[in-house]
């Protein structure tokens, strides 16, 4: 008798133990579900933790995590050495290359995978990933997914005062650190200026701070003017936002300063340029030296050693003289030009999508990113 209940009791508990596998097997990480994401365009690339990629979608003013399972290391790491990209993935899509624009290239940090946002001319967006020389599409059909919207968007048919769409800038970048998704970009506020940091996996919770700067080039305070690129890094021990605005100022902004309904006056620590815009910006560092490296739409690749940024204690808060085209921090301009994007690979290992002077963009890395101004 007590050798039956004995049984018995084991068999529920056994019962107890597989129900309980069963549930746990059918939760999805982060707070996932399955489906088919409706991506409406793709403005920004970002990874976060064990695979999870980021698409930044301003048509939708949302951002989607999908998780790619792409989670297994490469055996060593090939350099890349891609010409006439925008060629070839025209042709794997049945069109030419002038029907297709790259918006973004992101590397997965465990696959080494690159990713590629592409729009066709239509505005269709296409996700796209190389490995060893070889392309393949992302699906976004029946995936593990999760989306949140931006609060305070602007809506589908705001115009600035030049009648250009506020819509497109909802995002105009995105990354991820520390268990959070920044993104900067554009509100429907008064201060449009927009940073916004979400705890991912995704919640209802969303940090909204409005930004304002002092652009020197203009000679004014700036609210309305989203960051075009940005990156996080150290300086002086102290966690900072460093963005990068049309036009070119450099502005730091302490992240711990970016919370939910504050607005920040940022510090203005250089003027890179008037009459450009900066196309991609990232942190790398190697062999104990750290350093910003600056794609830009009219100048050559510039370099900022992290040193002069510490050393900078100002900020600059006049307008330039006439005859003064940058001030502040020094940077270095390489011989690169006409990058379009920029990806990190390693903490010495960057990707290039560089414009050749035959129009064919070319993807290439190199390993010599602390030597880009030698």
């Amino acid at each position: 008798m007590k050798k039956s209940v004995l049984l018995v009791a084991l068999s529920t508990v056994m019962v107890v133990l597989a129900a309980m596998t069963f549930r746990g097997n059918d939760e999805l990480p982060y707070n996932l579900k399955m489906g088919s994401p409706e991506v409406k365009s793709i403005s920004s690339l970002a990874f976060g933790p064990e695979g999870i990629l980021f698409i930044g979608d301003s048509k939708s003013a949302a951002v989607y995590a999908v998780n790619t399972k792409d989670v297994k290391g490469p055996k060593s790491v090939s350099s890349i050495d891609v010409k006439a990209i925008d060629q070839k993935i025209a042709t794997l899509l049945g069109t030419t290359s002038d029907n297709i624009s790259i918006l973004d290239i992101a590397v997965n940090p465990i696959s080494k995978k690159v990713y590629l946002a592409i729009q066709s001319g239509d505005g269709t967006p296409v996700l796209m990933t190389l490995a060893e020389g070889k392309f393949a599409p992302v699906t976004l059909k029946d995936v593990e997914f999760a989306e949140v919207q931006l609060n305070n968007s602007p809506g589908v048919d705001d115009k600035d005062g030049r009648g250009r769409s506020l819509r497109v800038s909802t995002i105009s970048d995105i990354d991820y650190s520390d268990g959070k998704l920044m993104v900067s970009g554009l509100s429907n506020k008064e201060f449009s200026s927009t940073f916004r940091s979400i705890p991912f996996p995704f919640t209802d919770s969303q940090d909204y701070a409005s930004l304002e700067i002092f652009h020197a080039a203009h000679g004014r305070y700036e609210t309305t003017s989203p960051i075009k690129a940005f990156t996080t890094g150290k300086v002086n021990g102290k966690e900072y936002l460093i963005a990068s605005y049309t036009c070119t100022p450099l502005v730091l902004f302490p992240l711990d300063e970016l919370k939910a309904g504050t607005h920040v006056k940022g510090r203005t620590i250089a003027e890179m340029g008037n009459g450009n815009q900066p196309l991609d910006l990232i942190s790398m560092k190697k062999d104990g030296k750290s350093y910003l490296v600056m794609a830009n739409s009219r100048h050559p690749v510039f370099q900022v050693d992290f040193k002069d940024i510490e050393s900078f204690e100002g900020s600059l808060t006049e307008p330039l003289a006439d005859n003064v085209k940058t001030d502040g921090v020094d940077f270095e301009s390489t011989p690169l030009t006409d990058v379009q994007q920029l990806a990190k690979m390693d903490d010495g290992t960057m990707v290039f999508l560089q414009k050749k002077s035959n129009g064919a963009l070319d993807l290439w890395s190199s390993d010599k990113a602390e030597n880009l101004t030698k």
